[in-house]
C-alpha cells in the first residue's frame, strides 16, 4: 500500500501500435497529463468512449476491464470515474471524489503475504476444494449474490478459520455489496467466522488481503482493516444507478 502524495498512473493500450485504429498514443498524452495534474492516488487512464475524444481517469481499487477488445474497456465499479482528460486538448477536470496532490513525503510499505488466494464459488464445488487451502494465510471467496456458498462448504470454512486462515467473502456481481445477514446460508458464514468484505471488487479485496496480512500479524486487527476503506477499496454504500 502507498500513501501517495502524486499520482501514479498505470496506462495501456486496446489496440497494437502497427494497427490504424490504435489507441496508445493518445492513451499515453492522457496519462501524462493526468500524472502533472493536481491528482494525487493511483489511478487508471484508458478511453472513455470508443472515439478519440476523452480519456477517464479510474480509481485504481474501483476499475475494471469489462470488454476484451473495445477501446472504452475500462470501466469504474460502483463510481464514477473520479476525472477525466480531453484530447487533443489535454485538460484534466477532476471531480470531488478525487484525492488530491499533498506536500509531503511517499510513505510505501510493500511486504506482501504471499500465501493468499482468490476462489470463485461455482455450483457443486467439492468441499475438499477448500481443503487444499489448509496453511494459506487468507482466502477470498467470490460468492454468488449477497456473498453465498453451498452450505456444504461451510464446515471447511469453518476448519480453515479456526486454523488461522483469515476468510473474506465478496460478491461474483459487478454492482451491490455482500450481506450475509438476509438468509440463514450468510449467518451461518458469519457464525462460522467468515468476514463481510463490502463491495470491494474481488481481486482487489486479494491484493488488499496480501498487503494487509503482510504489515499487520494480529489476527482481529487484520480482520478489522480488511472491512475498513483504506484506498477507495470500499464504499459506504453501493449506488443502485452504476
Amino acid at each position: 500500500m502507498v500513501d501517495s502524495p502524486v499520482p501514479i498512473i498505470f496506462v495501456g493500450s486496446q489496440r497494437s501500435a502497427d494497427r490504424p485504429s490504435s489507441d496508445n498514443a493518445m492513451n499515453a498524452v492522457c496519462a501524462a497529463s493526468a500524472a502533472t495534474s493536481a491528482l494525487g492516488e493511483v489511478a487508471v487512464v484508458m478511453h472513455a468512449t470508443t472515439n478519440d475524444d476523452q480519456c477517464s481517469i479510474h480509481r485504481g481499487t474501483r476499475v475494471r476491464k469489462m470488454h476484451s477488445s473495445r477501446r472504452d474497456a475500462f470501466r469504474s465499479i460502483g463510481i464514477d470515474p473520479i476525472g477525466s482528460v480531453a484530447y487533443p486538448s489535454r485538460k484534466v477536470t477532476l471531480n470531488d471524489r478525487a484525492v488530491r496532490r499533498e506536500k509531503k513525503d511517499p510513505g510505501i510499505r510493500d511486504t506482501l503475504e504471499d500465501h493468499c488466494a482468490l476462489i470463485q464459488f461455482y455450483p457443486g464445488m467439492s468441499p475438499a476444494l477448500l481443503e487444499a487451502y489448509g496453511g494459506y494465510k487468507g482466502l477470498v471467496l467470490a460468492g454468488t449474490g449477497l456473498g453465498h456458498v453451498s452450505t456444504a462448504l461451510i464446515p471447511a470454512l469453518r476448519d480453515l478459520i479456526e486454523n488461522g486462515t483469515l476468510v473474506v467473502m465478496t460478491t461474483q456481481c459487478m454492482q451491490g455489496r455482500v450481506c450475509d445477514r438476509v438468509y440463514d446460508t450468510g449467518r451461518d458464514l458469519l457464525s462460522a467466522g467468515v468476514i463481510e468484505g463490502a463491495d470491494m471488487l474481488p481481486e482487489v479485496a486479494l491484493v488488499k488481503m496480501m498487503w494487509v496480512l503482510g504489515n499487520e500479524r494480529d489476527p482481529e486487527k487484520a480482520g478489522h482493516l480488511m472491512q475498513n476503506d483504506l484506498k477507495g477499496e470500499c464504499n459506504r454504500r453501493s449506488t443502485h444507478g452504476l
